[in-house]
C-alpha cells in the first residue's frame, strides 16, 4: 500500500460526465441523472483499502445525514479487480450491502472516470455544487487508520453546511490521504 495525497488542482473545475454500472443494481448510471439538487460528492472508494474502511460508517452516517437536504452521494471503485479480486464488482455488491450503502456505488472498469477526475487515491472525495463546479477536494476529516483523531468527517460536512447555507466554501482545505488507486498495467 502506497500512502497518496489527493492530486491537488485547482477549484472550479465541471465534474467530467460519466456512465457507469451500479454494482448493487446493476443498473448503468450517469453523472446527470445521479446529480445532487444542491450539491454532488464524488467518492473514490474501494473494498480493501484500510483508509477506506476506517471511514465507510462515517460515509453511511454522512450520506444519511445530508441525502435529505438535496446533497447526492456517488461511489466509484476504479481498481484494477484483476490484482485485487476484494474490489470486484461482485464484492463491492456484497459489501455495499452489508455496509449499507444509502449510494450507489459504481464500478470504474476502463478507469477513465478517475483519471478524469484526476482521482489518486482511495478515498479521493470532491464536492460540486448545484452547476457540478468543484468547490472542495479534500479529506473527510483529520482521522487516519490509527490516529486517535476523532473520524466525524467534519471537514465534508463544513463545506456542505457551507454550501446549504448559501456561503461559499473554505480555500482551506487538506488533501484526502489513501492507497493510491490501483491502476491497470
Amino acid at each position: 500500500m502506497a500512502a497518496t495525497e489527493t492530486t491537488q488542482i485547482p477549484l472550479g473545475f465541471r465534474a467530467p460526465d460519466f456512465t457507469l454500472p451500479d454494482a448493487v443494481s446493476g443498473r448503468e448510471m450517469s453523472l446527470n441523472e445521479l446529480k445532487g439538487e444542491h450539491a454532488t460528492v464524488v467518492m473514490f472508494i474501494c473494498n480493501h483499502c484500510p483508509f477506506v474502511k476506517h471511514i465507510n460508517a462515517e460515509l453511511v452516517r454522512l450520506a444519511n445525514d445530508y441525502i435529505p437536504k438535496g446533497i447526492s452521494f456517488i461511489a466509484i471503485n476504479s481498481n484494477d479487480v484483476e490484482n485485487y479480486p476484494e474490489d470486484s464488482p461482485e464484492n463491492m455488491k456484497i459489501y455495499a450491502e452489508r455496509l449499507g450503502y444509502p449510494f450507489p456505488y459504481l464500478f470504474d472498469e476502463t478507469q477513465d472516470v478517475a483519471r478524469a477526475y484526476h482521482a489518486a487515491c482511495t478515498p479521493d472525495l470532491s464536492i460540486f455544487d448545484k452547476d457540478l463546479l468543484c468547490v472542495y477536494r479534500g479529506q473527510l476529516d483529520s482521522s487516519r487508520p490509527g490516529n486517535a483523531m476523532l473520524n466525524d468527517g467534519r471537514d465534508i460536512r463544513a463545506a456542505l453546511d457551507s454550501i446549504l447555507a448559501g456561503e461559499p466554501v473554505s480555500d482551506a482545505q487538506t488533501p484526502s490521504l489513501g492507497c493510491n488507486i490501483k491502476w491497470r498495467t
